[in-house]
């Protein structure tokens, strides 16, 4: 039967969706249509693709809004009346028609660290048992199609955060090596913290809901590498044990630096060190919340050099260390109110 699609069909410069009438048969899927159009309508049609079995990831595509692989969604999960539009992913530039340029990805993939064996041990050496692969074994399936990169509301909304934010493909590439028994590094969440943007996604788990793998990759790999780095860095006992023993600068130092292992490209990290070592983009420190002309706090949340002090909601909410030993001064309470 025939069935109605409407195709994007343009370049960086501009384009718009044309209207097709095309013949669709059982069992195909969107993919065949658009390999029909191309042979029967539209030759100069430009679409990428390899595999056409869901594994190679590259015919992403939006049908209906919706990021999918063109070579798994089948024509039966439309109605017959139903209009079908295709369009290239949004989050990256369009080369031409449904074909964009993903080179993002792969410029972020190149700044993770390699994975870097325990010294002493050669290839051909490492002995693992099932058990010890378990957990991270599932982010392997990633296909690189990046429909959650493109879905990633940090990225397709807001441009400009691409430079700070490496996306979940890679937050589970960070969380797999974190998990791996013989990777050596220690400081891979502190890493997707400081030099992934880590600390930009809200859990809304919509990559979790495209990926055609079925990778959980809010569940079992960005909130874990969050708490983790919650722990760390916020808990106040492990502050205080950090404090006490001097430790912190000396962690900030070796934790945070840039990776000096070769990447898979055959490059290292790259980020520019300060005197101390310790990455530029890492020495930001804390800030005090802003005061309204009224004396109120606009945020729910108190940022502090240390921890502790009088609860800017009320004082009878108090923390463990005396209020001399905070720069925060707190806003005098207006008594008529």
């Amino acid at each position: 039967m025939k069935r109605h699609f409407r195709v994007w069909r343009g370049d960086a410069s501009g384009g718009d969706l044309r209207d097709f009438d095309v013949e669709v048969n059982e069992g195909e899927v969107v993919l065949d249509i658009i390999h029909r159009l191309q042979a029967t309508q539209t030759p100069d049609l430009a679409c990428r693709w390899n595999c056409k079995a869901g594994k190679c990831g590259s015919c992403s595509m939006e049908i209906n809004g919706k990021p999918r692989l063109g070579c798994m969604t089948r024509m039966s999960t439309f109605t017959e009346d139903e209009t079908i539009t295709i369009t290239p992913i949004r989050t990256f530039p369009v080369i031409r028609d449904l074909v964009t340029d993903v080179s993002f990805n792969y410029e972020k993939a190149r700044e993770t660290p390699a994975f870097a064996p325990p010294p002493g041990l050669a290839p051909g050496e490492y002995r693992m048992q099932q058990v010890d692969v378990e957990r991270s074994q599932e982010f392997r399936k990633c296909i690189e199609c990046f429909l959650c990169q493109n879905t990633c509301h940090v990225i397709r909304d807001h441009d400009e955060n691409k430079p700070a934010f490496s996306g979940p493909r890679n937050f589970i590439r960070a969380a797999e090596l974190d998990m791996h028994p013989l990777d050596d590094r220690t400081d891979r969440k502190e890493f997707a913290q400081a030099s992934q943007g880590l600390g930009y996604c809200n859990i809304t788990k919509c990559c979790t809901e495209v990926c055609p793998e079925h990778i959980k990759i809010t569940d079992n790999a960005i909130i874990p590498m969050k708490e983790r780095v919650v722990d760390r860095r916020y808990d106040p006992l492990v502050w205080l044990g950090r404090k006490i023993f001097r430790r912190d600068q000396l962690e900030s130092a070796e934790n945070m630096a840039p990776s000096t292992t070769v990447g898979v490209a055959g490059t290292s990290g790259g980020t520019t060190l300060g005197a101390s070592g310790v990455p530029h983009s890492s020495v930001r420190l804390p800030e005090s919340a802003p005061i309204g002309p009224d004396g109120r706090m606009d945020v729910a949340e108190l940022l502090a050099p240390q921890q502790g002090g009088l609860s800017p909601f009320g004082e009878d909410i108090s923390f463990p260390l005396p209020p001399e030993y905070i720069t925060y001064t707190h806003p005098e309470r207006d008594k008529n109110q």
